[in-house]
């Protein structure tokens, strides 16, 4: 194979980035990716199937090869990202280009049809996806080596919460890893139809890896993990809405940690290899219930300790353009022309996109040896109003009327990644860090037991004091205001 295709003077913090297309769109698209750093990516070279077009140079990039050539260029120039500048481009071929980059651990991006970009309404630019830099303060990264496709490669892979945002983008990276089988369990048929369709281009729910289930079932859980055998166990269903879960503790406790509990116990019983549960920043010195939830499953981990399977836990922050996320509500705030709510001036969140929470928990899996939980470094919180300003001027759009509504109960000011007790210790990831907590308190399988005894007769009261016995570090934070804003996390 020929040497890899390396950039002089190339920008560390910039991805990679083959343009499919080298007509005026993929021409004209390079150069401005070239021109403006904040977008992050640096093209090293075109796919097109114009054979006249083969070997021939544009600003400076070669055409590298054809469509079916997608793997192995993106070998040799290392690539990360792959955007197709071929408005035309009919979408099963741009999902197929997906799966197909998505094996080698690279990321494909699209620019849409000019006249569907008329069409929109208020909801960013064509190539949005590529400025996540104003956004979150740092370039995005590129997360997911190419040695996470041997993890997965071949193996019977169950994710949980499929239908969700990052249920969802865990099946289409594990898809493309060519896994033996992925089953996809969610309690909503809605969001399962909405997963099959994207992967497959067709959803009949009629097929083994679609699962209907609660993860509260634990008789049902055994039965599925009994009937399919899964290797592999990406956790990601939860209950995360922070308001929500201080006025319903008691569904917070069933679903983030009886739920998780059930899991693993079922995966350890039918003898999982890897078992990966997706936590969240607020877990650790946890103020809300959402965090003291999230908290407890990282404690269930710690608490089954086998020499058989390899429990680990995944934190990161606020994803980007996740369902119900920031950007979609003030997107919708801009479009509709009310004021954007804010909790507080000096709140500050951890921010990812999607991506590369994805990349993370792929990553976990493949690096954990042993009960551990892997944080991403995320650089620093970035401040939500400015936060909203920047994406307001991505927008062009120049005045935002903003309105602070205090923080709620449960609300910090501002997020932690690693919790009392906790050291970060590096890994073989340059921008992964690990942490192992310290271990459950004395009592802590009968206080779970007294916690979902209270939870199951719906005693709220209850529940908030056991989960203050099982998680010392519980702080619970009154707020400013009174509870069930109906805005997302910082909002």
């Amino acid at each position: 194979m020929s040497e890899p295709l390396l950039l002089q003077n190339h920008d560390k913090s910039l991805l990679r980035t083959v343009v499919v297309g080298a007509g005026e769109a993929g021409l004209a698209l390079a150069r401005d990716l070239h021109r403006v750093s904040s977008f992050g990516l640096e093209p090293v070279g075109f796919l097109d199937d114009d054979p006249a077009k083969r070997g021939r140079r544009y600003g400076g990039r070669r055409v590298l090869g054809n469509l079916d050539d997608l793997e192995e260029v993106l070998e040799r120039s290392r690539a990360d990202v792959v955007v197709v500048a071929i408005p035309s481009m009919p979408s099963h071929e741009v999902r197929q280009l997906g799966l197909r980059a998505a094996a080698l651990g690279a990321t494909v991006l699209h620019l849409p049809p000019f006249l569907a970009a008329l069409q929109r309404q208020v909801a960013g630019t064509d190539m949005q996806a590529l400025q996540v830099g104003p956004l979150i303060g740092r370039p995005e990264m590129h997360v997911v080596s190419r040695h996470a496709r041997d993890e997965i490669a071949g193996k019977r892979v169950l994710v949980t919460g499929a239908g969700g945002s990052i249920g969802s983008e865990l099946c289409r990276q594990v898809h493309g890893f060519g896994p033996e089988q992925l089953i996809m369990l969610d309690h909503d048929e809605s969001n399962l139809h909405r997963t099959q369709l994207e992967l497959w281009g067709e959803a009949l729910l009629d097929t083994e890896n679609t699962v209907v289930a609660d993860i509260r079932d634990s008789e049902r859980l055994f039965q599925l993990f009994r009937d399919h055998r899964p290797q592999i166990v990406f956790h990601a269903a939860a209950l995360k809405h922070l308001p929500v879960l201080e006025r319903h503790p008691c569904e917070g406790v069933k679903s983030n940690v009886r739920g998780t509990q059930n899991l693993v116990e079922a995966a350890i019983a039918h003898d999982v290899e890897r078992f990966v549960l997706i936590s969240t920043d607020k877990a650790a010195n946890p103020t809300s219930v959402l965090g003291a939830t999230k908290r407890l499953a990282e404690l269930v981990l710690e608490s089954q300790r086998t020499a058989g399977t390899i429990l680990t836990a995944v934190r990161f922050g606020n994803v980007l353009g996740s369902r119900g996320s920031l950007l979609h509500v003030v997107r919708d705030q801009l479009a509709g022309g009310t004021p954007v709510t804010i909790t507080h001036p000096d709140v500050s969140r951890f921010f990812m996109t999607i991506e590369e929470a994805v990349g993370l928990v792929l990553e976990a899996a493949r690096m954990s040896h042993g009960s551990a939980t892997y944080v991403l470094d995320m650089g620093e919180p970035v401040r939500i109003v400015d936060l909203v300003h920047n994406f307001a001027a991505l927008l062009n759009i120049r005045d935002v009327d903003v309105r602070y509504t205090g923080l709620r109960p449960g609300e910090k000011l501002t997020e932690e990644l690693f919790g009392a007790g906790e050291e970060a210790t590096p890994t073989d990831h340059p921008r992964i860090s690990m942490t192992v907590a310290p271990p459950p308190p004395a009592g802590f399988r009968a206080g779970l037991r007294e916690l979902y005894d209270a939870a199951g007769h719906n005693r709220p009261d209850e529940v908030f004091r056991h989960l203050r016995a099982l998680v010392p570090e519980y702080c619970p934070s009154p707020g400013l205001v009174s509870a069930g804003a109906p805005y997302p996390d910082g909002f």
